[in-house]
């Protein structure tokens, strides 16, 4: 129970985030004096505006204001999406033709060698390309590796294949031309022509896009970007629209897959930085959280949420960053060509589908019940059991509780869909069923860590877990003790933690510059105007984007390569320009570094040959911190059988979160709640609230513990509690 009543400060400055998942759309509202409040509702996949104003409802419901007064108080409202990730999945993007040049019409039908595919798997259908062969058209002209124009572009066959793209209603044009990233003068024809010739149809110019060697990535990026500006410039623009009608007259913000966030207008223009925003945001709350309440630079950062369980890593303080970014399959995906936070998601989120095959073996996911019409429990329509059916039949989730009590789940149901699906055909009692589902899921979710963990040279054992998302509590103990982490960190704000991670995300974005250069015949004056342009544009994107910011700065990378290696690795560079052969030659050191570190192999002897100049520019928007959103108190304690193993029922005490005070110290079996989030603490578990709000979880009581499956003894070492 509530003692009081939030309240805000009549000249209170707010400050909103939301993150729209698959089944809830979750808000943070944060102030000076506020501190931070999180709100979840179900997301409306149909329209997720619906969902977005249902939770500011939410909120200001709680708050004890109107809608309108509680936006009308905010100056920046940061928004995270999975339009675009589904516009792609589903294949509801604009009817996109391609022109190509003369001679190359098959750039995405080829795609490129050396993908993570399955090779001798003759069941799978070769992908089809994203933007069919019938819709694309060549070109004629041809531009040399060297910039030199071969053949110049034919501007009546141009406007000819123009006017053939209005006879056939297309709506979006990718144009990427062969070496229009040395010489851009034909693309920006094109471009010219099709303003001319189709006005109001939008297109992307490859060249301005994604200015990479590789021509199937710059291509496949061109194609996805062209084909989503339709609808994403209608989705942002009904968005700001409705904000505004809300009360809302600050600045809209798009949270992007680097982890950074750009202003509406821009994602707008190039809407393929929206595909995966909304977990790229998790890591950068992970980062955060693991560094105050974990006091490491080393974690897994997990999301579990309602369709998918995200999984993350923060590395020496950093957060790895990957091109390898695909849409839809992992392994026959269309990749999206741009640097994109490295986030693993699996379907095995709360509601993942649990099914037994023919074989008689059990399955969770990747089918989801979404949020409409959810799993069984939510009475909405849905009659297959997922994992929030399977921890609701085990007493982990309250059903008179769940969403803090705004929405009652049917335990008879659940029960049922658990009993049908998977507990008869198994031949097995009812809750170990429902524990058979759980362990399925959280056996997936181990593997998804590992291996974003022990591929890249990381052991579980030596980092923290950021448990987050609504259900990361349920999962997190388990999780711990297969992958022997020593402790759990779960933030206050887990449940929200993407849209946490939004809120502390800083306005960025990169730029580049393709020019091949040698360390064995290094071009300092070519370099050097590489870095230069670099540098002009990330000040101008200060100067404009980023007017009004606390704080900004500016890194520069190269993508380099051993002479004859196929694929480039990313390295930073120590200094904005090269004036010495000393600094070549410390870059060229730098390079073995990095190489080493990633393949366990090095050439020392070797130069390193530069292929692309990037450079990062970031502007602090607010304080890198987070609100206390310690701001309730409770003194609710009770209890309620919970079955633990499968098999072992036991009357557990159930501790509002709230409830627990700083420094307390509980052993499980224990269930702690909150609105938002519910945390298991199995027996022989531990756990403890930080000052911060947050708990820290321990997987063993400290001393000796069992390695579950072998029965060996161990001692537990790591980060202590406390």
């Amino acid at each position: 129970m509530l003692v009081s009543p939030p309240t805000v400060p009549e000249a209170e400055t707010l400050r909103f985030a939301v993150d729209t998942g698959g089944t809830f759309t979750d808000l943070v509202v944060e102030g000076e004096a506020l501190g931070v409040r999180f709100y979840k509702r179900p997301t409306t996949p149909d329209d997720p505006v619906l969902g977005l104003v249902d939770v500011i409802g939410a909120a200001a419901d709680d708050l004890g204001l109107s809608p309108a007064e509680l936006l009308g108080r905010g100056d920046l409202f940061i928004f995270g999406t999975t339009r675009a990730t589904n516009a792609v999945v589903t294949g509801t993007t604009a009817r996109t033709a391609l022109l190509a040049t003369e001679g190359h019409p098959d750039i995405l039908l080829f795609r490129e060698g050396g993908e993570r595919t399955a090779l001798f798997d003759y069941r799978q259908e070769y992908p089809d390309p994203y933007i069919p062969r019938a819709l694309t058209f060549q070109v004629p002209e041809r531009c040399l590796a060297s910039g030199d124009i071969h053949r110049p572009l034919d501007e009546p066959a141009t406007v000819a294949i123009i006017e053939q793209l209005g006879a056939l209603g297309i709506e979006a044009v990718a144009v990427s031309l062969l070496w229009s990233i040395v010489n851009p003068a034909h693309e920006l024809r094109v471009g010219e022509l099709l303003d001319e010739h189709l006005p109001g149809v939008p297109y992307t110019l490859s060249h301005r896009l994604n200015p990479s060697l590789r021509e199937y990535r710059r291509t496949s990026s061109t194609a996805i970007d062209a084909s989503l500006k339709p609808l994403m410039s209608r989705f942002f623009s009904r968005l700001a629209e409705r904000l505004a009608a809300e009360g809302f007259s600050g600045r809209l913000l798009i949270m992007t897959s680097s982890g950074g966030v750009l202003d509406a207008a821009s994602v707008a223009q190039t809407p393929i930085h929206s595909i995966g925003s909304g977990p790229a945001a998790a890591p950068v709350a992970g980062r955060f959280f693991a560094k105050l309440d974990g006091k490491t630079d080393t974690a897994i950062v997990t999301d579990a949420g309602g369709t998918t369980y995200d999984v993350s890593l923060i590395r020496r303080g950093q957060i790895p960053r990957t091109r390898e970014s695909k849409v839809g399959d992992s392994a026959y995906g269309h990749v999206t060509g741009f640097p994109s936070v490295d986030v693993r998601s699996i379907g095995a989120g709360g509601g993942s589908i649990a099914w037994v095959d023919e074989g008689g073996l059990l399955h969770v996911g990747p089918q989801s019940a979404g949020a409409v019409p959810g799993p069984a429990a939510y009475g909405r329509g849905g009659t297959e059991p997922t994992v929030t059916d399977a921890c609701v039949v085990l007493g982990y989730i309250d059903p008179e509780y769940f969403l803090g009590g705004k929405m009652r789940l049917e335990a008879e149901r659940a029960a049922e869909s658990i009993e049908r699906v998977i507990a008869r055909p198994l031949g097995l009692p009812l809750h170990e069923a429902a524990a058979a589902v759980l362990d399925v899921a959280v056996e997936r979710m181990v593997r998804a860590i590992e291996e974003i963990t022990l591929n890249q040279g990381i052991d579980p054992r030596d980092a923290v877990m950021i448990g987050g998302g609504g259900g990361a509590g349920l999962y997190a103990v388990g999780i711990a003790r297969r992958l022997r982490s020593p402790l759990v960190v779960v933030p206050q704000v887990a449940a929200a933690l993407s849209a946490t991670g939004a809120l502390l995300s800083d306005l960025q974005t990169d730029f580049a510059v393709t020019d091949v250069m040698s360390t064995a015949s290094f071009d300092h004056e070519r370099a050097n105007r590489a870095l230069r342009r670099l540098g002009d544009q990330c000040r101008n994107f200060i100067a404009t984007s980023g007017h009004g910011a606390i704080g900004s700065s500016v890194r520069f990378f190269v993508e380099a390569r051993y002479p004859h290696q196929v694929w480039e690795v990313e390295v930073a560079l120590r200094e904005d320009e090269f004036a010495s052969d000393e600094q070549v030659e410390g870059f060229r050191e730098d390079f073995h570094v990095v190489h080493e570190e990633l393949f366990g192999i090095s050439d020392p002897d070797s130069p390193v040959e530069i292929v692309t100049w990037r450079a990062h520019v970031s502007c602090s928007l607010r304080p890198v911190e987070v609100g206390s959103a310690d701001v309730e108190r409770s003194d609710g304690s009770k209890t309620r059988a919970a079955y633990f193993d499968g098999r072992i029922k036991a009357e557990t005490q159930v501790r509002e979160l709230n409830s627990i005070e700083p420094g307390e110290r509980l052993e499980g079996p224990l269930i702690v709640e909150s609105a938002t989030t519910t945390i298991v603490v199995s027996p022989g578990a531990e756990v403890r609230r930080l000052p911060s709000g947050s708990l820290q979880l321990h997987p063993w009581l400290a001393g000796d513990a069992v390695d579950e499956g072998s029965g060996e003894e161990r001692r537990v070492s790591g980060a202590p509690i406390g």
